[in-house]
């Protein structure tokens, strides 16, 4: 995906029209990276939680104690894209964005690695962050390059 693709998906996310059957697992991370690239951090966790709350109900969506928001994953995906975001000494989200297919968190049963599945579908931890239960959130793994190393 290129820079101005993920711009516009934020651009539609923030105006409530990006298309819901688009709105998988990966458009939430690249919405996430493009804040957590452009923002300051306590900048871009509120734009990413208020805007995932606000574009659920704007698509005809709830944010209960079932569906919609989410605190805990919401929490750990912006605190693991904030420790990619370390990972580049340079200032070019194209490099992100080429390299975020290759990692391990783009796996979307990368959460269990840290939490056992009842806690994180609790409604606790819809509601509010929960730290992981089966280990902690310390030197995530990420993929520097597209080359196979041998």
């Amino acid at each position: 995906m290129t820079y101005q693709e993920v711009q516009n998906l934020v651009t539609e996310f923030e105006q409530g029209t990006y298309p819901v059957a688009k709105w998988n697992h990966r458009a939430h991370v690249l919405m996430a990276l493009w804040y957590t690239y452009h923002q300051p951090l306590p900048q871009a966790r509120k734009s990413i939680k208020e805007g995932i709350k606000h574009y659920n109900v704007s698509v005809g969506g709830k944010n209960t104690d079932r569906s919609g928001y989410h605190e805990t994953l919401t929490e750990l995906y912006i605190r693991v894209l904030a420790q990619y975001q370390l990972m580049f000494d340079d200032n070019n989200l194209t490099a992100r964005i080429d390299l975020l297919d290759d990692q391990p968190f783009l796996d979307k049963s990368f959460p269990l690695r840290y939490y056992r599945k009842d806690l994180l579908m609790s409604k606790k931890a819809r509601r509010q962050w929960i730290p992981p239960d089966l280990k902690p959130l310390l030197n995530f793994e990420f993929v520097e390059s597209k080359e196979a190393t041998y």
